[in-house]
Parts: structure tokens; C-alpha cells; sequence
């Protein structure tokens, strides 16, 4: 089953030698990119350490590994119970902390409620059921999946845990930027880094793949090295999330700010467009402009809007970028709360206007 994952070959490689050894610590951080595998590569090793051949590649057939597969959140019964506890009210989703298993030696404690926050509930019930040795197999495997999604009260408690596991338990935590996490968390951890897919690898994965060549190219070149973002990805939503984006950055340099507000105006009314996804497509876009700036040669995550954002980058200095990145670094700070998406993304484009540009609602 190690053969069949795609991409970070050296992770893999590392997981497998300490498996074989029996050496695997009973602490590790999986810290890349969204969607790169790390949540499918805790799956593998929880089966290796519980399959019925005893050894290090799990072997894909028996009982324990096919249950622990089904794990996956991407599968929609997990997507549907993830879904629904949105609608939920918190004090609802405090007295039932969310944990997904399927096997008695794997537990899953992913983020949870509209926030995507993994809760102090989910890790106090972590500390409970990790008193309990395994019940089938030979060992235990708790993924605290997105862990740089805890809130301080669940990370501070989460260290007593890290501080003296018991012998039957690994913890894996996943992050996608390590130093998200507390400082204590990750010097407890032993860390394995990953990086996104490359081309030819996004090309193998998506072969096994249907669907229309020319939403496949979307897809591979703007997952950005990520299967599971490509997998995942609305196209047409995250094409109107870009051009809505591009719009922003368009006004924030100067052009009429009408021009954003068929925009901005749906984002507001829409709940399920989060302001996450938004930010997420700015700093592409801010990227590309960085790149456009560099070299005419630069190779574009957007390489359709080329002409557009090459047009932006001549009228951009570093000094605006460099505003520009912590304006949405401030935002994403912001993104967890409850927030009114359209006033902030507004907001943004006003505060990036260069200075002394009036604000235009109806042209330039």
C-alpha cells in the first residue's frame, strides 16, 4: 500500500525504515501543504502497526487494514457528519465531541463546527480514551488532524498528553505550517516535512481520473501540487472566487470600485463561500503579481489571467506588495470569527489604494 502513495517519497521511505525497525515515534508532526496525503499517510501506518501480516507495508486486504482505510474524511458519510455539525449548536457539539473511527486502534479528532476548530472537548476526550490499551490490535494511533486549527485551551491541554504518552499510543498531528503549532507541541514532535506534487506526479493522479481534458489542466495547475485540492476543487466556484479576487486587487489599484461590488456582493450573501477560500486565492494572486513584477518568463499559477496581472505588476512597487501581504495576513488572522465577509474584503480593497487615490464608484 506504501507503493501506491504518490509524491514525498522520502517521507514515505523514512515511515517505512522506522516501521520495519520498530522504531516509530510515539509522536510525529506531518506539517506541508493542504491535500498533499499527510491524513492518508497516518492511515498507512496506523494500518501497518495493526494489519494481520505483522508487517511493515500493510498489506491492503484484511480486516483491519480495509477498516482503517474507510476512515477517510474525503468519503461523503464522514463529509455528511462533518457537514451537519456545522448546523449545530455549540453546546451540542461540547457534549459530543467529534471523533470519527472506524477501527478500534485508529481515531480521528479533525477540526470541527463552522470554525474548523479542533475544541478543548475533542482533546479532553483524547486524554480519556487514550487510558484505554488496544482492544484488537497491537497498537493505537490518534490523528489530531489540522492541529494548527486547535485553540489555545486545546493545545495547552493537548501537552499533557505529548508530555507522557502511554507506551501503546502514537500521536500524529498534521499542520499545514508547523509554526502554527505551539512551540512546546513541537518540540515534543518528531517532524516530517511535505512538500506539494510535482507536475508529472499530479499528471499520474489525475489519469486515473475522469472527467473533460480541459477542466482536468484546471485542475493540475491550480491545485498547485495538492491531490486532494484537485479532487475537491469546484471549478466554476473557484474561478468566480479568482475573478472576484481579481476585481479586488483591481480596485485597490485604482479602478472604479463598482467594478468589485457585483463581486463582493454574493460572497456576503452566500454562506457557504467562505472568506477563507478568498484569502486563500489573493495570496495566489498576490504571488503571480510578485512573479509578473520579477520576470516576464515567470511561470503563473493563473496563467490565463497573464495579461491582466502583468498589466498590475507594472503599477506595483515591492513596498505595496509587501502592504499588501500583511493586510491579508491581518484578515486571515480574522477569518475564524464571525465576520462580515463582503464589508472586510471592501475593506481590503480601500485600505490598499495607493495614497491620495480617490475612492471612484463610477470610473477612473
Amino acid at each position: 500500500m506504501f507503493d501506491a502513495f504518490l509524491g514525498n517519497a522520502r517521507v514515505v521511505a523514512d515511515l517505512r525504515r522506522l516501521l520495519g525497525e520498530q522504531r516509530l515515534p510515539q509522536t510525529i508532526l506531518f506539517a506541508g501543504p493542504a491535500g498533499v496525503g499527510k491524513a492518508t499517510l497516518a492511515r498507512l501506518v496506523a494500518a501497518s502497526l495493526n494489519c494481520a501480516s505483522a508487517g511493515a507495508d500493510p498489506c491492503g486486504g484484511c480486516s483491519a487494514c480495509r477498516r482503517i482505510q474507510q476512515s477517510d474524511l474525503w468519503l461523503e458519510p464522514h463529509r455528511a457528519l462533518i457537514e451537519e455539525r456545522t448546523r449545530l449548536a455549540p453546546e451540542k457539539r461540547r457534549d459530543n465531541p467529534l471523533v470519527i473511527s472506524t477501527h478500534p486502534e485508529f481515531l480521528i479528532f479533525p477540526p470541527d463546527g463552522p470554525l474548523e476548530q479542533v475544541s478543548i472537548e475533542q482533546v479532553r476526550r483524547l486524554k480519556n480514551l487514550s487510558q484505554f490499551g488496544p482492544s484488537e490490535g497491537r497498537r493505537r494511533l490518534f490523528l489530531i488532524d489540522r492541529a494548527d486549527r486547535m485553540d489555545p485551551p486545546a493545545a495547552n491541554s493537548l501537552l499533557k498528553v505529548l508530555e507522557e504518552p502511554p507506551p501503546y499510543l502514537t500521536l500524529i498531528v498534521t499542520a499545514e505550517n508547523a509554526y502554527d503549532l505551539l512551540p512546546t507541541i513541537r518540540s515534543r514532535a518528531v517532524p516530517f516535512y511535505f512538500a506539494p506534487l510535482t507536475r508529472p506526479e499530479m499528471e499520474r493522479f489525475m489519469d486515473d481520473r475522469k472527467g473533460e481534458t480541459a477542466e482536468r489542466a484546471r485542475r493540475i495547475a491550480w491545485a498547485q501540487g495538492s491531490p486532494g485540492r484537485a479532487l475537491a476543487m469546484d471549478v466554476a466556484g473557484y474561478d468566480r472566487r479568482r475573478r472576484a479576487m481579481l476585481a479586488l486587487l483591481e480596485a485597490a489599484l485604482g479602478s472604479s470600485f463598482a467594478e468589485l461590488l457585483p463581486y463582493t456582493e454574493p460572497i456576503g450573501r452566500s454562506k457557504q463561500e467562505k472568506l477563507e477560500a478568498q484569502i486563500e486565492v489573493l495570496y495566489e494572486l498576490l504571488r503571480d503579481l510578485a512573479r509578473a513584477r520579477e520576470s516576464a518568463a515567470a511561470e503563473l499559477i493563473h496563467e490565463d489571467l497573464r495579461p491582466a496581472l502583468e498589466a498590475m505588476a507594472k503599477r506595483v512597487d515591492f513596498d505595496w506588495l509587501w502592504r499588501a501581504l500583511e493586510q491579508v495576513d491581518a484578515l486571515d488572522a480574522l477569518g475564524r470569527r464571525n465576520i462580515q465577509k463582503q464589508i472586510a474584503l471592501e475593506a481590503l480593497a480601500v485600505a490598499l489604494r495607493p495614497a491620495g487615490r480617490p475612492l471612484s464608484m463610477a470610473g477612473n
